[in-house]
């Protein structure tokens, strides 16, 4: 390797100096561009000093207007060049982003016994994938944490019973990313042995959100007796393995299929519109795109005062962001808060607040909006950042 020359800045005396040279001022910027002898003859050793401006901050910039209570207003949309931006730099490819679509060779884990609404979720997601059923929700969880399985679609909320609270817990217990959703439309069966009529029926086995929603037609069908279980496609097995014939099961007709029984009534439930959201949860997230309908969902607390939880979420309203859910669990690390008022100690919950934003992360003003938020809340985590469901249930 050749030597570098020894750089030095030439003197300039004052008789050379040009009449029309700028003043010198000890505020002005100087850039410098040196070049070191690496085989090249020509000028191996030259500086160039050129002034250059002290840069100003605008709106263009992404300095927004703060007002008193600490809201910021969104910046002027403006390009950022991404020299300029880390954030504009393209991540590293993961497992998460090369997989293909229809799961083929992926491994994903569902809650229940094979047939379960779960299962079909998890088909729907992954048309080509191999299903790995698990007893509880945390095991689907932790299946996909330790690499037993690349996915896990898990319900998060029903259009009847409301949300599974269990699962929005142990979103915040690991650290898995949520990196799509899937609707499903669920269509109870009634199923029996062979050769069991209706009228033979005096009890019903299923999970009890499906009992709940089949009760009305249960009790007209002449049905008294409920009985409950973990889950739809295990009351199915029970039923089929122990041959009873006083008793059916409410569950799907995959799980009919898979365990011999018949189907006696289909779409059972009283509101015809069930619908379960699931989600699809990742070791790695996904690279979040603006070229297609993306939802973020985030969870955050705040701190306790009046107009708090209004600050938080004029954060979105200020930058035109919808937001399609809102969730409040009580804090289980925290779950009181001791606070003076009126010299008596008062102890009150504290509470977690999930929310689901029709925004993908990508887009900056998602950034903006959650870097406000950040400023004032407690804590926040994003729990992912994916394509939105737009296919029908």
């Amino acid at each position: 390797m050749a030597p570098t020359a020894c750089l030095r800045t030439p003197f300039f005396p004052a008789r050379a100096r040009s009449t029309n040279a700028t003043p010198f001022s000890p505020h002005r910027r100087f850039s410098l561009k040196c070049s070191a002898s690496n085989g090249d003859n020509s000028n191996p050793n030259s500086i160039s000093i050129s002034p250059t401006s002290p840069p100003r901050l605008t709106v263009s910039d992404g300095v927004e207007s703060v007002d008193v209570n600490g809201l910021r207003r969104p910046p002027a949309p403006a390009s950022v060049p991404a020299a300029r931006d880390p954030h504009w730099l393209p991540r590293p490819l993961t497992s998460a982003d090369v997989m293909e679509v229809d799961g083929k060779g992926l491994k994903v884990a569902y809650q229940g016994c094979a047939g379960a609404y779960s299962e079909a979720a998890a088909k729907k997601a992954y048309p080509n994938c191999e299903t790995v059923p698990c007893e509880h929700f945390d095991t689907a969880f932790q299946a996909v944490q330790n690499w037993v399985a690349d996915r896990a679609v898990l319900p998060l909320e029903n259009s009847l019973g409301g949300s599974i609270h269990r699962n929005y817990d142990l979103l915040l217990r690991h650290s898995l990313h949520i990196v799509g959703e899937v609707r499903l439309a669920v269509r109870h069966c009634l199923l029996a042995n062979p050769g069991v009529k209706i009228e033979n029926l005096k009890s019903a086995m299923s999970h009890p959100q499906a009992l709940a929603q089949c009760e009305h037609t249960l009790t007209s069908l002449g049905i008294e007796h409920r009985e409950a279980v973990d889950d739809t496609a295990g009351a199915a097995k029970i039923v089929a393995e122990h041959m009873l014939q006083d008793t059916g099961a409410i569950a799907s007709s995959l799980a009919a299929k898979l365990y011999g029984l018949d189907v006696l009534a289909e779409n059972i439930q009283d509101d015809k519109d069930n619908v379960t959201r699931f989600m699809m949860l990742a070791r790695e997230p996904i690279i979040p795109r603006t070229d297609k309908p993306f939802k973020t969902s985030i969870v955050f607390s705040l701190e306790e005062g009046p107009g708090q939880l209004f600050k938080a979420l004029a954060v979105f309203a200020l930058r035109d962001i919808n937001l399609t859910k809102i969730e409040s669990r009580p804090h289980k690390e925290r779950p009181l808060r001791v606070s003076d008022d009126c010299s008596s100690l008062l102890k009150n919950f504290d509470y977690l607040f999930y929310v689901d934003l029709e925004a993908s992360m990508a887009d900056p003003k998602t950034q903006n909006a959650l870097g406000n938020l950040k400023e004032f809340a407690t804590f926040l985590r994003v729990l992912g950042s994916y394509p939105t469901d737009v296919n029908e249930p």
